[in-house]
């Protein structure tokens, strides 16, 4: 899949080199790459040599604002005001003033360097520490400092990364100038610029003149939302960017006209962007999306990348606004950038953007589609991506999952924009090392991969679980293959059982034509309508099962798919209205049976459920649903005599039972769920005992299962919430009759547990000793529903997605692939569910009875469907052919877009079905058996002879059919002896 994805790309072309304008085409490429597979993950690794580092600023871990001679920033003053601007996010009066103390530790930082095993390390150099007053004289202790720094990661073999201006402007200059408002900053900027690359210059290999100007011009000096928080307006946020221009190329230039030949370093500036996508794929919109990346990031890097002045777009928009440059400045500026810098992540994106800058356009995250559109926007540069990732909550601790999946999303994406898309990117760096002061937002978020207590007195790192995460992702230089993410080949066993769902068959008791027994004749000459005859009948004839339409055109969608078995559900409500055998739908059980019957004929399956919850009612009788459902103990025994009677009415045609299909323990109390437990295993043992020798059919209870995975792995806190769950969603159903009788142990402790300390008070009730024996055992199989696979951690992230009863946070990956309703695709948890099932239960009989995803009922080809089907079938067969597991039936959820829009392998338009490319793939697959290759061993299953069903009355009437042979059977000897002796007795005569 991998290498003809690859040759896709290349076809669609790869970043064009030429002017302005040319990233445009970034849209339309991204919006016609083949899906899904374009969004699947990639498993390759990085080029050789690539750069993997972390990053942090001075200002934000330093602390020692008035150490050893530093002079004040205009943070520090920022910071110290009396009233914060609303929305600051500053909390506490100190902002940076400590932080994470990294002045005063250095060892521990370039510890978790070593730690880490990266091979760069992106910091700033303090103006204020190293010029107090921003111009002469130097502070030795500021010197000495980041020599030592320089000195330590040269002993680690760290190559240090190195920003000389990272915001923290020295408090002096913004007084006696103005800041960047002025145009005497940029020779400052150059001074302070060849102070550096004098005395540090030997051990760097990479500068970067300033981080992100466009947050310093437009919030420092326009809006005002940030040091030195001048609102000033846009003319003179426009009039401070031109001034950091002016100052980034003096210092390119001083370095290449007199350090380069000696020093041998690269110089460029950190430019931060987001990402815009177009609301819909018009012309208008695209150029929307193009103008407000000219806004932000086109701002500054077209006039160093491409000839040294503004965006057009800019330029035709702000008329007087925007400054100019003299000719000789825009060749002065023009290619004052040895690569491209880039910074991508939470600073600007979705923060610090402001909304008019998006043109009406939606943000978006794609850091893979930025890169495409740097290196066909400005001439394919190298890229070193010197900031990237996201935050946590300010209040997460050690076990960081939202952290780790954008992490892995962006890096994921940085692979693909170099393997897929021919860009030049040759570095990477997290963000940050530790967790600091957060800018705009304080301390209430977190960006570090190492934890710090801040209100320690030690400021002690702690490694989170991210740490563990890129510490393995550099050792393996990205995501390699592994053997148990590639398809296997090999077919399912013979008689395995390939199925379709349908909760609830179409019913539809219309009965046809042919059973009127009215007389018509045709108005040819008035109203051309057929006009019944009063008083003129016909003889009326028995009612047959192909009367029914409906039955018949389900039945022959059912064949066209090749499909084994059938899998619907009874709807109790309305066979039994009242909940008792007082009223009987007759034509419902009529119909039912026949639908069974013809199921047969053509040597399908039925699997028939017979309870399944549903919202009105749960679909249990309103006489039930009204008095408590199955809160109510008298609704077992009601359960019962439904199930009897189902097994009386249908038991000749059905061979294969469901008691419950599915229900959902979201909604269930544990009164409710004792019930519904007792009144399954009554069932069981009702069918075991009165119907199963003479019926030969099997009978269990069918659970919803999806898969709970830790979110991170490496978190024993995270795996507990894992198992917990997966006893509450499973266990609690599954533990007492697959198990020993009784709920899960893990659930009872964790309930005593919570019932001691909180208000609440779960109770869960007990099985008495005959209970237990009743309840464990009553299963056939086990069948299981699985649709999905969820990421739970214990760390309190999101209060949207945390629960309180359980104390879990659910977390997603934003790297799996989603369907329209955000239901994760992850084929390789139904393994990991059925490998679970098989460690707790042992080796039973194993179905899927349910596996599906939604689609977008607007595409033609539901590719997403094929995708999923083919996979999660691939890993069900890992779990028979690799891990032993008694698999026996998978079942596809689900069979038509009418009883379950956007999940069916038919649609349903205009009143006809419609195969989807998603149900001939399955049948392919049910064809096959499987995935067999060219090693696989041929399998030759005996045929299968269909069912007579119709000879049902007389297989369930042996002992008649004997007696009536005999009497047969004597009949014609006694008639043959008759005659016999008759001639004998008319040739005597003669």
């Amino acid at each position: 899949m991998a290498p003809l994805l690859l040759l896709l790309l290349l076809l669609l072309g790869q970043p064009l080199l030429g002017a302005p304008g040319q990233g445009s085409g970034t849209w339309a490429r991204f919006a016609r790459l083949p899906y899904p597979q374009d969004q699947l993950f990639l498993h390759d690794t990085f080029p050789d040599g690539f750069l993997w580092g972390v990053g942090s600023a001075a200002y934000q871990t330093e602390g020692g604002w008035r150490q050893e001679g530093k002079g004040a920033s205009v943070w520090d003053t920022f910071a110290h005001r009396p009233a914060t601007p609303p929305g600051s996010g500053f909390t506490g009066p100190t902002g940076g003033d400590v932080a994470s103390d990294s002045y005063n530790n250095l060892f521990r930082d370039t510890e978790g360097l070593r730690r880490l095993g990266v091979s760069h390390y992106r910091f700033s150099l303090a103006w204020a520490r190293l010029l107090p007053n921003g111009t002469a004289p130097l502070n030795p202790a500021g010197l000495a400092h980041y020599d030592r720094l320089l000195g330590r990661l040269r002993a680690l073999g760290v190559e240090p990364v190195v920003t000389l201006y990272h915001w923290d402007l020295p408090q002096h200059l913004q007084d006696t100038f103005g800041g960047w408002a002025s145009p005497v900053l940029p020779e400052l900027f150059r001074d302070y610029a060849e102070l550096c690359f004098r005395h540090f210059g030997g051990q760097v290999r990479y500068w970067l003149t300033m981080d992100n100007p466009y947050v310093v011009a437009w919030h420092g000096y326009g809006t005002g939302r940030l040091p030195p928080g001048v609102r000033g307006g846009p003319r003179l946020g426009y009039r401070a960017a031109h001034h950091l221009l002016q100052a980034h190329a003096k210092v390119w230039h001083l370095y290449n006209d007199h350090f380069r030949p000696t020093q041998r370093g690269k110089v460029s500036i950190a430019l931060s962007s987001h990402w815009i996508k177009p609301q819909s794929m018009t012309d208008k919109n695209i150029k929307e999306c193009q103008k407000s990346l000219d806004f932000v990031l086109g701002w500054f890097a077209k006039p160093i990348f491409i000839d040294g002045d503004y965006p057009e777009s800019m330029r035709s928009n702000l008329s007087s606004l925007l400054p100019e440059f003299s000719e000789d400045e825009k060749k002065y500026i023009k290619g004052t950038a040895d690569f491209f810098a880039l910074s991508f992540g939470a600073t600007l994106s979705f923060q610090l953007l402001d909304s008019h800058m998006k043109f009406q356009q939606l943000e978006s995250i794609s850091l893979r589609q930025l890169l495409y559109w740097i290196s066909c926007e400005y001439n394919n540069p190298p890229v070193f991506i010197v900031e990237n990732s996201w935050f946590v909550s300010g209040s997460t601790k050690r076990d960081d999952a939202k952290y780790i999946y954008y992490l892995k999303k962006f890096i994921m994406e940085t692979l693909k924009a170099i393997r897929y898309d021919g860009v030049n990117v040759f570095g990477y760096t997290v963000w940050s090392l530790l967790d600091g002061f957060e800018w705009h937002r304080g301390y209430s978020i977190r960006r570090g991969l190492f934890y710090v207590d801040f209100q320690s007195h030690d400021k002690k790192l702690m490694p989170k679980s991210s740490v563990l995460f890129y510490q393995k992702l550099i050792e393996k230089n990205g995501f390699p293959p592994l053997p148990e993410n590639l398809p296997i080949e090999g077919v399912f066993p013979c008689g395995f059982a390939w199925g379709i769902v349908d909760n609830y068959i179409q019913v539809d008791t219309t009965p046809a034509q042919f059973l009127d027994p009215n007389v018509y004749v045709w108005d040819v000459h008035q109203t051309k309508k057929l006009i019944k005859v009063d008083g003129v009948f016909t003889s009326k004839r028995k009612r047959h099962c192909v009367d029914f339409a409906a039955i018949r055109l389900q039945v022959s969608l059912l064949q066209e798919m090749h499909v084994t078995h059938f899998h619907f559900s009874l709807k109790w409500s309305l066979i039994l209205p009242l909940g008792n055998l007082s009223l009987i739908n007759h034509t419902l059980v009529h119909y039912y049976r026949c639908f069974a019957s013809e199921l047969l004929r053509v040597n399908i399956t039925p699997v028939v459920a017979l309870w399944q919850p549903m919202a009105e009612n749960q679909e249990l009788p309103v006489s039930l649903a009204k008095y408590g459902a199955w809160e109510n103990p008298e609704t077992i025994q009601a359960f019962v005599e439904y199930a009897k009677f189902c097994f009386t009415s249908f038991g000749d045609y059905v061979k294969f039972w469901i008691t419950m299909n599915e229900p959902s323990v979201k909604n269930l109390t544990y009164t409710a769920g004792h019930n519904l437990l007792k009144a399954h295993a009554k069932a069981w043992h009702l069918y075991h005992k009165e119907f199963r020798r003479s019926q030969k059919g099997k009978i269990s209870i069918a659970l919803q299962a999806d898969w709970v995975e830790p979110a991170c792995p490496f978190s024993r806190n995270d795996q507990e919430v894992a198992d917990r769950i997966l006893e509450f969603d499973i266990g609690w159903l599954a533990e007492p009759i697959f198990g020993d009788g009784d709920y899960p142990h893990v659930m009872r402790a964790w309930l005593h547990r919570r019932n001691s300390v909180d208000l609440y008070n779960f109770h869960l009730p007990s099985f008495s000793e005959d209970e237990k024996k009743l309840i464990q055992g009553s299963f056939d199989f086990f069948a299981l529903s699985h649709y999905t696979t969820t990421l739970v951690g214990w760390e309190k992230e999101d209060a949207l997605k945390y629960d309180h009863y359980l104390e879990v946070q659910m977390i997603n990956d934003i790297t799996w692939l989603h369907s329209p309703n955000r239901a994760a695709v992850v084929p390789w948890g139904l393994r990991k569910l059925l490998k679970w099932v098989k460690s707790k239960y042992g080796d039973i009989p194993i179905y899927v009875m349910a596996n599906g995803i939604d689609d977008d009922q607007n595409m033609v080809h539901d590719k997403l469907r094929v995708y999923y089907i083919q996979n999660y079938i691939n890993e069900a067969l890992k779990a028979y052919a690799l891990d032993n597991v008694n698999l026996q039936g998978y079942f596809v959820y689900s069979f038509n877009d009418r009883t379950a829009p956007k999940y069916g392998l038919y649609g349903y338009v205009a009143n006809q079905y419609q195969p989807k490319p998603s149900m001939e793939h399955y049948r392919e697959i049910i064809d096959k058996n499987g995935f067999p290759g060219p090693d696989t061993p041929e399998v030759l299953c005996p045929e299968e002879i269909a069912l007579c069903t119709e000879c049902h009355f007389f297989r369930t009437r042996k002992s008649l059919l004997a007696f009536i042979s005999f009497i047969f059977v004597a009949f014609i000897v006694t008639i043959f002896f008759i005659t016999y002796y008759s001639k004998r007795v008319e040739r005597r005569y003669k």
